[in-house]
């Protein structure tokens, strides 16, 4: 099985680290002390007080390795998609997609070919990636067999990319939650028999909202698992009518918003009560939820025209249940972020390799004034190596 290209590639660069173990040991040890020889890496030794806010998004100012005040910062990126050209075979001239294959040719070398990948991840400061399939390649009409062969493909061949390269990539790979029962057994063999450290999925499943009881036996079994779930949307179609137009609303606006309903739904149903261990990471920030959790606690405490739902605190209470990453572009806006949901909530996320990818992430948590370097390291990635299970003793 391959990706697009020369997925199995022995890539151009050649790796110094012997293995996870030692390179995440070497990655999380304070680095007093230690010289670089050469200028290459002079801007990575900053002092992150110093980073201007708002940094540029589409360029990187903090090559690998980063360093803060002397000391090597681990850096795990949570939000990276990637695309399977195996499941192309399987989904050719189906009926749901108008007797044509969309997603073939592919373009996007980024998506596909592991070297251009670790180069790109070295420029930006990514020591390891969360690596996961794009929205493009769920296909919520497939039947039970035919979802059952597109998820195994799908994540066989995320863990075979992480295997060949197993200090840069861990996998989270895919379900069928159109197949709930199924979407469960899925990700128990993902994690027990592939080495998956979560699942990404959709905000909404045919419309329906992930807090369905429909769902439970998915949010149950990724609960016992102990992994992560990365909510990641898929546009908002409720909405594709008023989206119509310039600027793209269905992405800038659209994208936020379904996640957003969808994190409102699982609170307001319960779903974050029946399941307390829930690890959900939220995509984009959580969508606009945090910014405006005020009014979602205003209206459980008065219960105005019966709004109180099932949760049992109030909505911003479970704020500290979810993870959020990063991707949300301005200093102030992630400031605001973990002024809301706490630092410990906090995960680093670029979007490689698409068009809203923020390839200066890294500056973008530096940019953020007031956080002491322990904060940083979490955020960039001390939270990220303990939800993914990373060898780091």
């Amino acid at each position: 099985m391959a990706w697009v290209g020369d997925m199995n590639r022995k890539t151009e660069k050649k790796e110094t680290t012997p293995n996870r173990r030692e390179f995440l040991k070497a990655a999380f040890a304070a680095s007093a002390g230690i010289s670089f020889v050469g200028c290459s890496v002079a801007s990575t030794l900053a002092d992150a007080t110093k980073v201007s806010r708002d940094p540029d998004t589409l360029q990187a100012d903090f090559p690998r390795p980063v360093m803060v005040n002397g000391k090597r910062m681990l850096t795990v990126d949570v939000h990276c998609h990637s695309e399977v050209a195996d499941v192309w075979p399987l989904i050719d001239g189906h009926e749901a997609l108008g007797g044509r294959n969309p997603y073939d040719p592919n373009p996007l070398s980024r998506a596909t070919d592991v070297s251009v990948r670790i180069a790109d991840m070295d420029a930006t400061g990514i020591d390891v990636q969360a690596l996961s399939i794009s929205v493009g390649q769920y296909f919520h009409w497939a039947d039970r067999d035919l979802a059952e062969k597109i998820v195994r493909v799908q994540n066989e061949k995320l863990a075979e990319v992480s295997a060949a390269h197993p200090d840069r990539f861990v996998p989270i790979g895919a379900v069928a939650l159109q197949h709930p029962d199924l979407a469960a057994s899925q990700l128990e063999y993902a994690v027990k028999k592939l080495g998956h450290r979560g699942v990404m999925t959709t905000c909404s499943i045919d419309g329906l909202e992930l807090a369905d009881p429909r769902f439970s036996p998915f949010w149950a079994k990724a609960e016992e698992l102990d992994v992560i779930v990365f909510l990641h949307p898929r546009g908002f179609e409720q909405g594709e009518e008023r989206f119509a137009g310039r600027g793209r609303l269905g992405n800038i606006i659209g994208n936020p918003l379904e996640t957003t309903v969808a994190l409102s739904h699982l609170i307001f149903e319960g779903t974050l009560d029946r399941y307390p261990g829930l690890k959900i990471v939220a995509a984009h920030g959580g969508g606009f939820l945090p910014s405006y959790i005020g009014r979602s606690d205003h209206c459980h405490t008065s219960n105005d025209r019966g709004c109180r739902g099932e949760e049992q605190k109030k909505p911003s209470e479970y704020l500290r249940q979810i993870y959020f990453d990063s991707l949300i572009y301005r200093t102030r806006n992630l400031e605001h972020l973990i002024n809301e949901a706490g630092v410990s909530q906090i995960v680093l996320g670029t979007d490689y390799p698409y068009g809203m990818e923020n390839r200066n992430a890294i500056a973008h948590v530096l940019s953020v004034p007031g956080l002491s370097d322990d904060d940083r390291e979490a955020i960039l990635g001390g939270t990220l190596a303990r939800l993914l299970k990373l060898e780091t003793a």
